[in-house]
């Protein structure tokens, strides 16, 4: 006797539906069609199912706070850092977590059931460290939460940039952050960046630099982090994020990085939402738009995936959490609208966001967590174009959030009756 069985779904890439048992919260069996009782089926209908989507680099300290204390209005990554450093001086407890929760809410709804976020600890108190590690356990249930011990001013320009970061590792979080691009210069940067990969090895933790954010050519600490990846043995636990001054890098000098970045193991995150708004905000035209490289980085072997970043703050004023706006949006901006590439996108925000975060027990395949997504889809091409409705959320073999099927209702001379675009 099976706790439940999910009848006719599809799995991505296949042509022909399954089935899926479920015991104990893992897939038991998954085959054409299982002949067993269970206590509960679940009818897919020949619907898309795919592994729960993952968002890999987040601010949930941040989230939903947009207009406080003001508008974002140059739309600039620095005039963004101000603004949150005007907002946190006021920051509470309570308003942090309720924003958090609200924003998982949304999340869970979507399908996205594993958040890395990183959280600023260059606030004296780490107010927010500790409410989110409350947040953490809270959710723990329904969603995987990582903390990034982000030192947002500055590892090296805070004036207790380095204390404040241990202090937020003994308190539990799960990854050690930098920015190395924000320090007052270059030396710095690289200074920062060796600091803080020697605490992450010494703590058994991993790395993820927001690095070279920026339009500047010259900003190359990406160099630097895959050599220390390297030298001290973390490897794959390293993760760079954003990268998008490898947009604006000469391309000779892009052709020595790659395989430095493949030797490192180091992992890459790009932020198409985010970037795409950000940067190339001192041009005229043509406009950089900023996105780090991709395609040639998955050419060269380098795991890289999409993270959202940030929803309704000082950064970026729309979003809402959903994974297959962030697939979407990349697909069209980094030019990866080919019928593989379509597969790597979506990917990007299932597997390899799952392989970035090192998640345990993830994927649609028997002995993994019975946790899933079913789209409102007949393929990834569809939930890509479409970003359709998450018609269930499964996590651990219960459902935890339905969505009804959308469709249109026509009243037209043509045409009496209901359309739902696939």
């Amino acid at each position: 006797m099976l706790d439940c069985i999910i009848r006719n779904g599809l799995l991505p890439g296949a042509v022909e539906c399954v089935d899926l048992g479920i015991s104990a919260g893992k897939f038991v069996e998954i085959a054409p069609h299982i002949v067993a009782q269970a206590e509960d089926e679940f009818n897919a209908r020949g619907y898309l199912l795919t592994p729960p989507f993952v968002d890999p680099h987040f601010h949930m300290d941040s989230t939903l706070s947009l207009g406080t204390p003001r508008f974002n209005e140059s739309g600039t990554l620095l005039e963004g850092i101000q603004i949150w450093a005007e907002l946190k001086a006021d920051l509470k407890a309570e308003v942090i977590k309720k924003r958090a929760l609200r924003l998982l809410d949304w999340s869970i709804a979507r399908g996205t059931l594993a958040v890395r976020t990183h959280v600023d600890v260059t606030d004296p108190t780490l107010l927010a460290v500790d409410v989110l590690l409350e947040v953490k356990e809270e959710m723990r249930e329904w969603v995987d939460i990582q903390l990034v011990a982000f030192p947002q001013e500055g590892l090296l320009r805070s004036s207790q940039g380095k204390d404040l970061l241990v202090r937020a590792v003994e308190k539990g979080v799960d990854v050690v952050g930098g920015i190395p691009h924000f320090e007052r210069t270059t030396s710095h940067g690289t200074e920062s960046i060796t600091w803080l990969c020697e605490l992450a090895a010494q703590k058994g933790l991993q790395v993820d630099m927001h690095c070279d954010e920026s339009d500047d050519p010259l900003s190359r600490h990406i160099e630097h982090l895959a050599y220390e990846a390297r030298r001290t043995g973390l490897g794959a636990k390293v993760t760079g994020s954003h990268l998008t001054s490898m947009h604006s890098m000469d391309n000779y000098y892009v052709s020595k990085l790659l395989p430095l970045i493949a030797e490192s193991e180091i992992q890459v995150i790009c932020n198409p939402l985010i970037n795409i708004h950000l940067q190339g905000r001192q041009d005229n035209y043509p406009k950089r738009r900023g996105l780090t490289r991709v395609p040639e980085l998955l050419g060269a072997g380098v795991n890289v995936a999409l993270g959202h970043d940030c929803v309704m703050d000082p950064w970026y004023p729309m979003g809402s959490h959903d994974m297959l706006e962030v697939a979407h949006m990349g697909a069209h901006c980094l030019q990866m609208l080919g019928n593989s590439q379509l597969a790597d996108v979506f990917s990007m925000v299932t597997g390899r966001a799952a392989q970035v975060m090192q998640l345990e027990n993830y994927g649609l395949e028997v002995g993994k967590d019975a946790s899933f997504v079913l789209l409102q889809a007949k393929s990834v091409s569809d939930a890509l174009r479409l970003r359709p409705a998450r018609l269930a959320v499964f996590r651990r073999g219960l459902c935890i959030a339905e969505t009804p099927e959308v469709k249109a209702q026509l009243h037209f001379g043509r045409n009496e009756g209901q359309v739902d675009f696939l």
